[in-house]
């Protein structure tokens, strides 16, 4: 814009994915004022974008890109029970994964989504338990559904179901987003970024792992007293299961 001699710019939109870009990729349009005009009616309000940039820091605004989209868009799927404010503040809280929301920003690999997994699944530990000490996300759903009796819908999603959320946010966010100043874009194809083909149309690759449905049995548990043992009346029995962990009895039962 800068190269036009423009050097104090309004954006009028309604859209929050612009709000975001325009932070991001302040820098790069190298404006002194960029202004968006953000609603209608008596809902409009205008953001000082050259504010936010400083407010934010560098590095911040430039890992945006990836952490909006990671959390959640209308391209991307959001996490259960978790908002935006919360997650923010778990980026507050947890440095670490400023490098890698910046790396994921631009232009990444599928090997870089694959490396950054480690720091991405600590930071969704954190959203959903800020006082967790599990470093993946499959320990904590366990710990959390046992140990604090979370419901099955509030749960963090698995490590493999995470690495295709993953794959999408990197592809919206590194590729299609972070080449908004371009006039033609060069994408790479969607399959193997979470997506996968469905006649003319894209749908999202959720899961490589089978459906909890097919192995809900094996999530059946019961609430028999440890120092008593299970009875006829255990559910577990009455489905002919074994008692586990997930049981009152810590699976620790001997049946009459």
């Amino acid at each position: 814009m800068s190269n036009n001699g423009l050097q104090n710019v309004m954006i009028k939109t309604v859209d929050t994915d612009v709000v975001v870009l325009a932070v991001s990729m302040y820098a790069e349009l190298n404006l002194n004022e960029l202004w968006i005009e953000f609603g209608s009616g008596q809902n409009q309000v205008y953001y000082p974008i050259h504010i936010l940039y400083k407010s934010l820091g560098p590095s911040r605004s430039r890992g945006l890109l990836f952490f909006h989209s990671f959390t959640g868009t209308e391209q991307t799927s959001y996490f259960a029970n978790c908002r935006k404010k919360s997650a923010w503040t778990t980026w507050c809280n947890f440095d670490e994964v400023t490098e890698t929301f910046i790396k994921l920003s631009f232009t990444p690999s599928l090997e870089d989504v694959k490396d950054a997994m480690p720091v991405l699944e600590r930071f969704v530990v954190l959203m959903y338990d800020k006082t967790s000490n599990c470093l993946d996300v499959n320990s904590c759903r366990r710990n959390l559904f046992v140990k604090k009796g979370r419901a099955m819908d509030a749960l963090p999603p698995t490590s493999a179901a995470l690495l295709q959320h993953s794959f999408r946010a990197a592809y919206q966010a590194g590729h299609v987003w972070r080449q908004s100043l371009i006039a033609q874009q060069q994408l790479p194809p969607p399959e193997n970024w979470g997506w996968k083909k469905a006649g003319e149309s894209y749908i999202p690759h959720w899961t490589d792992l089978g459906e909890v449905a097919i192995a809900l049995r094996e999530l059946t548990k019961c609430s028999c007293n440890p120092e008593k043992g299970c009875s006829g009346r255990c559910k577990c029995a009455k489905a002919e299961l074994t008692c586990t962990e997930l049981c009152k009895c810590n699976g620790d039962c001997e049946r009459d």
